[in-house]
């Protein structure tokens, strides 16, 4: 497939077979994540492969922020718990987060290429036949999710992908045309 033809194939997959992606395939995606355009070089990424504990351990704290709207604790508890299981059973996870320079100015480049490498590796999977899912929100402060992923004090999770062989391929959805959203200035 040409990289114009990845750009238009890649969906949000939210249904995976339980096809194992193997680590040969997690070497190419993340081969390709570094690829990522960055300015000064800071190469600001780390890469979190998340195992099935792990991927517990961040699904129940998701879960517990998506039960704190649920009054009944027992009910509560049951989504916190399928929340975990549902993660443990992803055919993989991976987190990325960035270093926290001090500099105002680099925090916010290195930002950006971190999500030029949550990019490139959807990208990469689609390549290879797989399909991701990219995860962002509160949740990724959130103390027992951080813990999960192992991620360091001072780090910034800016996203999660979960990755599989993809059960189900949605059809795109409308999208608005660049030409609606661009001035061409003098």
């Amino acid at each position: 497939m040409n990289p114009i033809e990845l750009f238009s194939a890649r969906r949000s997959i939210r249904e995976f077979t339980s096809r194992e992606v193997s680590h040969a395939e997690i070497e190419i995606l993340l081969e390709h994540a570094v690829t990522a355009p960055n300015h000064r070089l800071t190469q600001p990424w780390k890469f979190f492969v998340l195992g099935p504990e792990a991927r517990r351990g961040y699904g129940l704290a998701l879960g517990a922020r998506k039960a704190r709207k649920i009054e009944d604790s027992t009910a509560a508890e049951q989504l916190r718990q399928k929340v975990g299981e549902e993660h443990a059973a992803l055919p993989l996870m991976i987190a990325v987060a960035i270093s926290q320079d001090a500099n105002p100015e680099i925090r916010e480049e290195d930002y950006a290429a971190g999500m030029m490498a949550v990019q490139n590796i959807s990208l990469a999977a689609v390549a290879l036949g797989l399909g991701t899912h990219i995860k962002s929100g509160a949740v990724m402060n959130d103390p027992q999710a951080r813990a999960a992923i192992g991620v360091a004090d001072g780090d910034r999770i800016i996203a999660i992908l979960n990755v599989g062989e993809p059960a189900t391929v949605p059809p795109s959805k409308p999208r608005r045309l660049a030409a609606d959203v661009t001035r061409w200035m003098p």
